[in-house]
Protein backbone atom coordinates (compact mmCIF):
# COMPACT_ATOMS: atom_id res chain seq x y z
CA UNK A 1 0.00 0.00 0.00
CA UNK A 2 1.34 3.34 -0.86
CA UNK A 3 2.22 5.70 1.95
CA UNK A 4 -0.25 8.49 0.56
CA UNK A 5 -2.88 6.17 0.98
CA UNK A 6 -2.39 4.28 4.50
CA UNK A 7 -1.79 8.21 5.72
CA UNK A 8 -5.43 8.71 4.10
CA UNK A 9 -7.03 5.43 6.11
CA UNK A 10 -5.33 6.79 9.30
CA UNK A 11 -6.82 10.21 9.30
CA UNK A 12 -9.67 8.70 8.45
CA UNK A 13 -9.67 6.41 11.36
CA UNK A 14 -8.82 9.19 13.79
CA UNK A 15 -11.46 11.32 12.72
CA UNK A 16 -13.77 8.75 13.27
CA UNK A 17 -12.21 7.72 16.70
CA UNK A 18 -12.06 12.04 18.23
CA UNK A 19 -15.91 11.97 16.63
CA UNK A 20 -16.58 9.11 18.84
CA UNK A 21 -15.11 10.63 21.63
CA UNK A 22 -17.14 13.79 21.38
CA UNK A 23 -20.92 12.39 20.86
CA UNK A 24 -19.85 10.50 23.87
CA UNK A 25 -22.77 10.21 26.16
CA UNK A 26 -20.88 11.44 29.15
CA UNK A 27 -17.28 12.13 31.25
CA UNK A 28 -15.86 10.21 33.42
CA UNK A 29 -13.85 11.40 36.51
CA UNK A 30 -12.13 9.96 39.54
CA UNK A 31 -12.49 11.59 42.51
CA UNK A 32 -11.18 11.46 46.01
CA UNK A 33 -12.25 13.42 49.45
CA UNK A 34 -10.79 13.11 52.80
CA UNK A 35 -12.99 11.59 55.25
CA UNK A 36 -10.46 12.12 58.42
CA UNK A 37 -9.39 8.51 58.36
CA UNK A 38 -7.82 8.56 55.26
CA UNK A 39 -9.57 8.97 51.70
CA UNK A 40 -12.55 7.74 50.21
CA UNK A 41 -12.69 7.00 45.84
CA UNK A 42 -15.50 8.09 43.94
CA UNK A 43 -16.40 7.91 40.02
CA UNK A 44 -18.00 11.06 38.86
CA UNK A 45 -20.18 10.86 35.47
CA UNK A 46 -20.79 14.56 33.66
CA UNK A 47 -23.18 14.68 30.83
CA UNK A 48 -22.01 15.81 27.67
CA UNK A 49 -24.70 18.67 27.91
CA UNK A 50 -24.33 22.26 28.73
CA UNK A 51 -24.74 23.03 32.47
CA UNK A 52 -25.87 23.84 35.00
CA UNK A 53 -27.92 19.66 35.22
CA UNK A 54 -28.33 17.79 38.64
CA UNK A 55 -26.51 15.39 39.87
CA UNK A 56 -27.47 12.17 42.22
CA UNK A 57 -25.25 10.84 44.56
CA UNK A 58 -25.46 6.97 44.88
CA UNK A 59 -24.97 5.23 47.77
CA UNK A 60 -24.80 1.61 48.11
CA UNK A 61 -26.09 -1.36 50.43
CA UNK A 62 -24.55 -3.24 53.46
CA UNK A 63 -21.62 -5.65 53.43
CA UNK A 64 -18.29 -5.01 50.90
CA UNK A 65 -20.75 -3.30 47.82
CA UNK A 66 -18.47 -1.08 46.12
CA UNK A 67 -19.41 1.86 44.07
CA UNK A 68 -20.76 -0.04 41.23
CA UNK A 69 -23.09 -2.68 43.31
CA UNK A 70 -20.03 -5.53 43.65
CA UNK A 71 -18.38 -7.71 45.97
CA UNK A 72 -15.55 -9.88 45.90
CA UNK A 73 -17.23 -12.96 44.61
CA UNK A 74 -20.41 -10.86 43.39
CA UNK A 75 -20.45 -8.64 40.27
CA UNK A 76 -23.41 -7.69 38.52
CA UNK A 77 -22.56 -3.87 37.80
CA UNK A 78 -25.96 -2.57 39.20
CA UNK A 79 -25.07 1.07 40.22
CA UNK A 80 -22.54 1.54 37.47
CA UNK A 81 -25.51 0.74 35.11
CA UNK A 82 -27.61 3.14 37.04
CA UNK A 83 -24.84 5.85 37.26
CA UNK A 84 -24.33 5.85 33.39
CA UNK A 85 -27.58 5.58 32.36
CA UNK A 86 -28.62 8.30 34.81
CA UNK A 87 -25.49 10.23 32.82
CA UNK A 88 -27.59 9.27 29.56
CA UNK A 89 -30.62 11.21 30.74
CA UNK A 90 -28.38 14.06 31.41
CA UNK A 91 -28.16 13.34 35.29
CA UNK A 92 -24.60 13.69 36.18
CA UNK A 93 -23.69 11.37 39.15
CA UNK A 94 -21.52 10.63 41.70
CA UNK A 95 -20.70 7.17 43.50
CA UNK A 96 -18.30 6.28 45.67
CA UNK A 97 -16.62 3.29 47.47
CA UNK A 98 -17.70 3.56 51.16
CA UNK A 99 -14.95 3.12 54.24
CA UNK A 100 -13.26 0.08 53.24
CA UNK A 101 -14.40 -0.66 50.39
CA UNK A 102 -13.24 -1.03 47.11
CA UNK A 103 -10.11 1.52 46.95
CA UNK A 104 -11.38 3.33 49.93
CA UNK A 105 -8.72 1.75 52.18
CA UNK A 106 -8.89 4.03 54.69
CA UNK A 107 -6.35 3.53 58.13
CA UNK A 108 -9.58 2.55 60.28
CA UNK A 109 -9.89 -0.92 61.31
CA UNK A 110 -13.36 -2.65 61.11
CA UNK A 111 -13.66 -2.07 64.84
CA UNK A 112 -13.53 1.56 64.17
CA UNK A 113 -16.64 1.78 61.99
CA UNK A 114 -19.74 3.83 62.62
CA UNK A 115 -23.08 3.96 60.71
CA UNK A 116 -22.34 7.64 61.93
CA UNK A 117 -19.17 7.78 59.57
CA UNK A 118 -21.18 6.49 56.61
CA UNK A 119 -23.86 9.41 57.00
CA UNK A 120 -21.12 12.05 57.61
CA UNK A 121 -19.45 10.46 54.42
CA UNK A 122 -22.35 11.02 52.45
CA UNK A 123 -22.98 14.59 54.16
CA UNK A 124 -19.69 15.77 52.77
CA UNK A 125 -20.24 14.75 49.24
CA UNK A 126 -23.28 16.14 48.90
CA UNK A 127 -21.86 19.93 50.22
CA UNK A 128 -19.09 19.04 47.68
CA UNK A 129 -21.90 18.79 45.47
CA UNK A 130 -23.98 21.98 45.87
CA UNK A 131 -21.31 23.88 46.18
CA UNK A 132 -20.45 22.97 42.60
CA UNK A 133 -22.21 25.68 40.23
CA UNK A 134 -22.33 22.65 37.43
CA UNK A 135 -25.30 21.09 39.37
CA UNK A 136 -28.58 22.63 39.64
CA UNK A 137 -29.94 19.74 42.03
CA UNK A 138 -28.33 17.05 44.11
CA UNK A 139 -30.06 14.03 44.01
CA UNK A 140 -29.55 11.03 46.74
CA UNK A 141 -30.21 7.69 45.74
CA UNK A 142 -29.75 4.95 48.69
CA UNK A 143 -30.10 1.33 47.55
CA UNK A 144 -30.53 -0.98 50.47
CA UNK A 145 -28.36 0.18 53.40
CA UNK A 146 -27.67 3.01 51.56
CA UNK A 147 -31.30 4.40 51.41
CA UNK A 148 -31.44 4.93 55.25
CA UNK A 149 -27.51 6.16 55.03
CA UNK A 150 -28.83 8.58 52.34
CA UNK A 151 -32.19 10.15 53.65
CA UNK A 152 -30.36 10.69 57.13
CA UNK A 153 -27.57 13.02 55.57
CA UNK A 154 -30.27 14.54 52.54
CA UNK A 155 -31.74 15.88 55.76
CA UNK A 156 -29.42 17.19 57.51
CA UNK A 157 -27.15 18.27 54.59
CA UNK A 158 -30.17 19.94 52.45
CA UNK A 159 -30.55 17.70 49.63
CA UNK A 160 -32.93 18.14 47.00
CA UNK A 161 -34.36 15.41 47.02
CA UNK A 162 -34.09 11.81 47.72
CA UNK A 163 -34.67 8.52 46.21
CA UNK A 164 -35.35 5.30 48.01
CA UNK A 165 -34.02 2.00 45.89
CA UNK A 166 -34.85 -1.03 48.25
CA UNK A 167 -35.19 0.68 51.24
CA UNK A 168 -36.34 -1.10 54.35
CA UNK A 169 -38.76 0.32 56.84
CA UNK A 170 -37.57 -1.09 60.06
CA UNK A 171 -34.53 -0.99 62.44
CA UNK A 172 -31.63 -3.03 61.63
CA UNK A 173 -32.04 -5.82 63.98
CA UNK A 174 -36.10 -6.35 62.98
CA UNK A 175 -34.72 -6.67 59.41
CA UNK A 176 -32.61 -9.22 59.98
CA UNK A 177 -34.31 -11.22 62.46
CA UNK A 178 -37.46 -11.22 59.37
CA UNK A 179 -34.27 -12.31 56.97
CA UNK A 180 -33.35 -15.36 59.25
CA UNK A 181 -36.24 -16.82 59.47
CA UNK A 182 -35.14 -20.02 57.43
CA UNK A 183 -32.43 -20.38 60.06
CA UNK A 184 -32.79 -23.86 62.34
CA UNK A 185 -34.74 -22.84 65.36
CA UNK A 186 -31.46 -22.72 67.43
CA UNK A 187 -29.63 -20.48 65.77
CA UNK A 188 -32.70 -18.08 65.38
CA UNK A 189 -33.12 -17.99 68.97
CA UNK A 190 -29.27 -17.38 69.05
CA UNK A 191 -29.65 -14.73 66.83
CA UNK A 192 -32.42 -12.76 68.57
CA UNK A 193 -29.85 -13.32 72.37
CA UNK A 194 -27.10 -11.66 70.78
CA UNK A 195 -29.26 -8.73 69.08
CA UNK A 196 -31.40 -7.86 72.30
CA UNK A 197 -27.60 -7.54 73.65
CA UNK A 198 -26.75 -4.91 70.74
CA UNK A 199 -29.74 -3.64 70.84
CA UNK A 200 -28.89 -2.58 74.74
CA UNK A 201 -25.30 -1.38 73.49
CA UNK A 202 -23.07 -4.89 75.11
CA UNK A 203 -21.15 -6.68 72.87
CA UNK A 204 -21.47 -10.41 72.50
CA UNK A 205 -17.98 -12.44 73.43
CA UNK A 206 -19.10 -15.67 72.43
CA UNK A 207 -20.79 -16.39 69.20
CA UNK A 208 -21.75 -19.71 67.65
CA UNK A 209 -19.37 -20.36 64.38
CA UNK A 210 -22.36 -20.74 62.08
CA UNK A 211 -23.32 -16.85 62.69
CA UNK A 212 -19.78 -15.17 63.08
CA UNK A 213 -20.03 -13.71 59.43
CA UNK A 214 -22.65 -11.53 60.91
CA UNK A 215 -21.84 -10.93 64.62
CA UNK A 216 -17.59 -11.38 64.45
CA UNK A 217 -16.36 -8.87 67.28
CA UNK A 218 -15.28 -6.19 64.94
CA UNK A 219 -18.24 -5.87 63.17
CA UNK A 220 -20.86 -5.57 66.77
CA UNK A 221 -19.49 -1.50 67.43
CA UNK A 222 -21.13 -0.78 63.87
CA UNK A 223 -24.21 -3.05 64.19
CA UNK A 224 -24.76 -1.29 67.91
CA UNK A 225 -24.75 2.09 65.94
CA UNK A 226 -26.85 0.91 63.09
CA UNK A 227 -29.97 -0.53 65.17
CA UNK A 228 -30.42 2.73 66.61
CA UNK A 229 -32.26 4.07 63.72
CA UNK A 230 -35.71 3.24 62.32
CA UNK A 231 -35.76 4.39 58.79
CA UNK A 232 -39.67 5.14 59.10
CA UNK A 233 -39.25 7.64 61.40
CA UNK A 234 -36.34 8.97 59.83
CA UNK A 235 -38.06 9.84 56.72
CA UNK A 236 -40.44 11.96 58.28
CA UNK A 237 -37.68 14.26 58.80
CA UNK A 238 -37.48 14.85 55.49
CA UNK A 239 -39.52 18.21 53.95
CA UNK A 240 -38.05 17.70 50.02
CA UNK A 241 -39.40 15.12 47.37
CA UNK A 242 -39.27 11.58 48.02
CA UNK A 243 -39.55 8.52 45.69
CA UNK A 244 -39.59 5.50 47.09
CA UNK A 245 -38.75 2.55 44.59
CA UNK A 246 -39.08 -1.36 44.77
CA UNK A 247 -39.04 -4.15 42.73
CA UNK A 248 -41.48 -7.13 43.02
CA UNK A 249 -39.06 -9.79 42.71
CA UNK A 250 -36.66 -8.57 45.59
CA UNK A 251 -35.62 -11.62 47.88
CA UNK A 252 -33.90 -9.55 50.62
CA UNK A 253 -36.63 -6.49 50.92
CA UNK A 254 -40.41 -6.88 50.49
CA UNK A 255 -42.40 -4.40 49.08
CA UNK A 256 -44.02 -4.31 52.35
CA UNK A 257 -41.07 -2.06 53.41
CA UNK A 258 -41.62 0.08 50.57
CA UNK A 259 -45.46 0.74 51.22
CA UNK A 260 -44.54 1.18 55.12
CA UNK A 261 -42.15 4.00 54.11
CA UNK A 262 -44.50 5.41 51.78
CA UNK A 263 -46.83 5.89 54.73
CA UNK A 264 -44.63 7.24 57.29
CA UNK A 265 -44.16 10.02 54.68
CA UNK A 266 -47.38 10.92 52.80
CA UNK A 267 -45.63 13.34 50.28
CA UNK A 268 -43.50 10.27 48.86
CA UNK A 269 -44.24 9.04 45.48
CA UNK A 270 -44.08 5.74 45.43
CA UNK A 271 -42.89 3.04 42.50
CA UNK A 272 -43.58 -0.50 42.23
CA UNK A 273 -41.10 -2.28 39.63
CA UNK A 274 -42.83 -5.44 38.55
CA UNK A 275 -40.16 -8.38 38.34
CA UNK A 276 -37.18 -6.35 39.28
CA UNK A 277 -34.96 -7.73 42.16
CA UNK A 278 -32.40 -6.39 44.81
CA UNK A 279 -29.84 -5.83 42.35
CA UNK A 280 -32.40 -4.14 39.69
CA UNK A 281 -32.73 -6.79 37.01
CA UNK A 282 -35.44 -8.06 35.67
CA UNK A 283 -36.12 -11.62 36.58
CA UNK A 284 -38.74 -14.31 36.18
CA UNK A 285 -38.42 -17.50 37.35
CA UNK A 286 -37.76 -19.46 40.84
CA UNK A 287 -34.76 -18.30 43.62
CA UNK A 288 -31.98 -19.52 41.89
CA UNK A 289 -32.60 -18.09 38.37
CA UNK A 290 -33.07 -14.77 40.63
CA UNK A 291 -29.77 -15.07 42.72
CA UNK A 292 -27.80 -15.91 38.97
CA UNK A 293 -27.98 -12.20 37.97
CA UNK A 294 -26.63 -11.41 41.26
CA UNK A 295 -23.00 -12.84 39.38
CA UNK A 296 -24.22 -11.49 35.77
CA UNK A 297 -22.33 -8.43 35.38
CA UNK A 298 -23.62 -8.22 31.41
CA UNK A 299 -27.65 -8.32 31.92
CA UNK A 300 -28.82 -5.12 32.17
CA UNK A 301 -30.45 -2.97 35.07
CA UNK A 302 -34.40 -2.44 34.49
CA UNK A 303 -35.45 -0.10 32.08
CA UNK A 304 -38.64 0.98 34.09
CA UNK A 305 -36.16 1.87 36.98
CA UNK A 306 -34.15 4.28 35.02
CA UNK A 307 -37.54 5.97 33.54
CA UNK A 308 -39.19 6.58 37.21
CA UNK A 309 -35.97 8.24 38.30
CA UNK A 310 -35.47 10.14 34.99
CA UNK A 311 -39.19 11.38 35.17
CA UNK A 312 -38.77 12.28 39.03
CA UNK A 313 -35.53 14.45 38.93
CA UNK A 314 -37.00 16.48 35.90
CA UNK A 315 -40.69 16.86 37.43
CA UNK A 316 -38.98 18.13 40.16
CA UNK A 317 -36.11 20.52 38.81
Amino acid sequence: MKKSALLFIVSILSGFLYSQVLTDPFQSYDLSMDCGAGKIFGTLLIPNTKPPFPVALLISGSGPTDRDGNQPNMKNNSLRYLAENLARQGIATLRYDKRLIGQSKTGQRESDIRFEDYINDAKQWISRLKQDARFSKVIVIGHSEGSLIGMIAANDAKADMFISIAGVSKPADRVILEQAKGLPTHLHQEMITILDSLRKGKMVSHVNPNLTALFRPSVQPYMISWMKYDPSKEIQQLRIPILIIQGTADIQVGVDHARQLAASAPRAELKIIENMNHVLKIVEGDRNKNVATYMNPNLPISDELVKAITDFVKNNE
